[in-house]
């Protein structure tokens, strides 16, 4: 049972304060040396920030989703069959507004937010769907919140 790798990132505009927005995405990875800043401009020339964190270590990665919480985490295993892709990759979003207030809520692609997705270890004969539920129920089984 294991995760491959779990990324997060977000898009700020050059507006936005990508330093707040980095630290809230570090809290969640659990390590600010695993959060990156590109700053870039848009296709029309407006400075963008690309913020992102990733990691390949599962003990990270797990640690990471637990930081979500039991209630988002519950959230995500109920809601598995529509975020569970094809390539075992569970994929949803947090709130940034939520994040940065120091909350953490699972949101539509409507809303500004946090991208995450993690790619599960699923072998032959093993369930992709079977292997999440197992990775996030030991993810909330740690979970501090």
């Amino acid at each position: 049972m294991g995760l491959h790798h779990l990324t997060w990132r977000v898009t700020a505009s050059g507006l936005e304060d990508e330093e707040i927005i980095a630290e809230a995405i570090s809290v969640l990875i659990g390590d600010e040396e695993l959060v990156d800043i590109e700053r870039t401009s848009s296709y029309h020339g407006s400075h963008i920030h690309l913020i992102s964190a990733s990691t390949k270590r599962n003990k990270v990665a797990v640690n990471s989703l637990a930081n979500l919480g039991s209630e988002c985490l519950d959230e995500l295993i109920d809601t598995l069959d529509a975020r569970l892709d094809e390539s075992n990759t569970i994929h949803f979003r947090l709130s940034l507004d939520e994040l940065m207030a120091g909350n953490v809520k699972i949101v539509e692609s409507n809303v500004k937010s946090i991208k995450g997705y993690t790619k599960l270890e699923v072998y032959p004969g093993q369930s992709a769907k079977e292997e999440a539920n197992k990775i996030l129920n030991s993810a909330k089984n740690i979970s501090k919140f």
